[in-house]
């Protein structure tokens, strides 16, 4: 048999038109899945990833949140999200998240589940024996510096700027020079 990639290419169509192939042209009916949005109370609000505040939209069924989708009216992203905003809906609805504080003492092998009273000490403490060993009065040439360069913080693109105020004031406050912000890095 003599076949040319023309002929070929014509048996191809024609077994995959007839339903050669598995494909089938027979209407079928379709069944539309229910929104999952449907009586839900609905929150706008920012991607807390990055400095480039994405509109979110939040969608809640009795306390829980059910789904999470760009905001096409925000002016920012006009619906659209990077893959990181994408996944927000899993920073609720993840049975892998740590929903507890969780400690491992030095040298321990295992972490265990604490109470976030002694997990706010454990870091209060830390920052205070972290700080008074290494804050500084006066520099090398006797000038009042009252500073600890042992300790830096680096702050969220998710703080307003009452949130952000109050943060530098306390991290001034604990004489730390180092502090960055997210949207710098």
């Amino acid at each position: 048999m003599d076949l040319t990639r023309r002929g070929f290419l014509k048996i191809s169509g024609a077994t995959a038109f007839t339903g050669g192939l598995g494909i089938s042209l027979v209407p079928r009916a379709a069944h539309a899945q229910p929104s999952k949005i449907v009586y839900t109370k609905e929150t706008t609000t920012i991607c807390p990833y990055c400095s480039v505040g994405c509109g979110i939209i939040v969608h809640t069924r009795d306390g829980k949140v059910v789904n999470t989708e760009g905001d096409p009216d925000h002016p920012i992203n006009q619906g659209t999200l990077c893959p990181k905003g994408a996944s927000l809906y899993q920073l609720s609805d993840n049975t892998n998240r740590l929903s507890k504080p969780m400690y491992r003492a030095p040298f321990a092998k295992e972490w265990k589940e604490v109470t976030w009273d002694f997990a706010l000490d454990k870091i209060a403490e830390n920052i205070k024996k972290d700080r008074d060993a290494s804050f500084m009065l006066k520099n090398e040439k006797g000038e009042t510096v009252n500073r600890t360069e042992a300790m830096a913080s680096v702050g969220s693109a998710a703080m307003d700027n009452e949130e952000c105020y109050l943060y530098q004031k306390f991290l001034r406050g604990l004489g730390l020079v180092y502090i960055e912000f997210q949207a710098r890095i």
